[in-house]
Formats: C-alpha cells, sequence, structure tokens
C-alpha cells in the first residue's frame, strides 16, 4: 500500500504507511522541513484530517506499536498539515504545509479554515458535521480527486 503525501511548493512524495507510526511520522516530518517536536496530520482529498500522533479517542497512542493507519485510502493524495495546539482557551490551528494550498485545491483550503474556526470564503454559508473533527465521517464525500498527483 502506497500514498501520496503533498507539501513543500508542489512537492510530492510516495510512502508506505505501513510502517510503524513513529517511522511514518519522523520521515515526513523531516521531509516537510517540520520541527520534530511539532504535531502533523494528513488531509485526505475528501476533507477528512487523519492524525498521526494521537489515537481515536484523542489520547497519545502507542506509535512505537502500532503501525499504518486504516484511515488511510490506498493511493490516496493527501497534504501533509502542521497541527497547532491552543493555548489558554484559544482554537487548535490546522496549517497546510503544501504552499498555495487556496489556488491547488480551494475546497481543502476551505476545509482547514473551517477546522480551525476560521470564517469561510464560501458566501459565509457553514456546513455542519457529525462527530469529532479529526475523526468525523468525510464531509465531502464523492468529490472528484482535486489533487494534483505528482511525485519528486
Amino acid at each position: 500500500m502506497f500514498i501520496t503525501v503533498m507539501f513543500g511548493a508542489g512537492c510530492g512524495e510516495l510512502v508506505n504507511p505501513w510502517c510503524s507510526l513513529v517511522t511514518l511520522t519522523a520521515h515526513l516530518k523531516q521531509r516537510g522541513q517540520v520541527p520534530p517536536d511539532a504535531t502533523i496530520a494528513l488531509l485526505a482529498e475528501n476533507g477528512q484530517l487523519v492524525s498521526l500522533d494521537e489515537g481515536v479517542d484523542g489520547r497519545t497512542s502507542s506509535a512505537s506499536s502500532s503501525s499504518g493507519s486504516p484511515q488511510l485510502q490506498e493511493r490516496g493524495t493527501y497534504v501533509l498539515v502542521k497541527i497547532i495546539r491552543g493555548k489558554d482557551g484559544t482554537p487548535t490551528r490546522y496549517e497546510s504545509l503544501l504552499e498555495n494550498l487556496d489556488d491547488q485545491c480551494p475546497e481543502l483550503a476551505e476545509e482547514l479554515r473551517w477546522l480551525s474556526g476560521l470564517p469561510t470564503m464560501s458566501n459565509g454559508r457553514r456546513r455542519r458535521r457529525r462527530g469529532p473533527r479529526e475523526q468525523g465521517p468525510p464531509s465531502r464525500a464523492g468529490r472528484a480527486s482535486s489533487l494534483p498527483s505528482r511525485t519528486r
């Protein structure tokens, strides 16, 4: 099983997520030039956010023993996202590590704004979602692939 992870200035990396989660996370942080202490996630083409550093219920997982993620779709394309936890009551923010996400994939940029609690640019309308933000059903299920599948 392989997935494509997009980051930087349109860079894509083909990775096998069925290695240990620690190895996968460390590799993506290195390739995306993310500090080792940062928290990252992958944003799928359908808008689902897949956290790589937490378990299903939000607690830290035993990442050293787990491998892969059942939420990652084989041959899927994902955007590397940095999670910036809010302090003192400020909300958690989600920052795309793919430059120009607004230009390349406006729907996913909108999704990250919505997840971060920022105003969306879609005519002031706000979608309703069920369940936790990082684990809920895909908000844009059935949407055609909009991420470029490029690797370098």
